[in-house]
């Protein structure tokens, strides 16, 4: 393992800033996965799970803000229904230059807390 993150995001603070700032949505999360959450009458437990998955990469790849774009990194649905990482730009050169070649995450939410595990193998 090259490395390991968590982070944890309050649901509640979370959605009063994206109530506040309704471009933040785009800003921090790629269409895809937008679209994936448009049915919900509520996204922003998942929204903020998928904050807190880009907060956790950065930790497992031992930066901080500022490093990579936002979109360089998102959620996807894997076949089997459990969430993969989907890596790009800066951050795949990151990955990169420290020997990750893979990824494993995990995401819960209970209804006050997102919470989000990343390990770069």
């Amino acid at each position: 393992m090259r490395g390991i993150g968590i982070d944890a995001v309050d649901i509640g603070r979370f959605r009063e800033l994206l109530v506040r700032r309704p471009n933040l949505r785009t800003r921090l999360f790629t269409p895809d996965e937008l679209a994936s959450l448009a049915e919900r009458s509520d996204d922003a437990p998942s929204l903020a799970a998928r904050f807190a998955v880009r907060e956790a990469t950065m930790k497992a790849l031992g930066v901080g803000l500022g490093a990579f774009d936002f979109h360089d990194v998102s959620v996807e649905k894997l076949p089997s229904g459990a969430p993969g990482l989907q890596v790009t730009g800066r951050a795949q050169q990151l990955a990169d230059s420290q020997g990750v070649g893979g990824w494993h995450v995990s995401i819960t939410h209970t209804d006050t807390v997102a919470m989000a595990v990343v390990a770069a193998l």
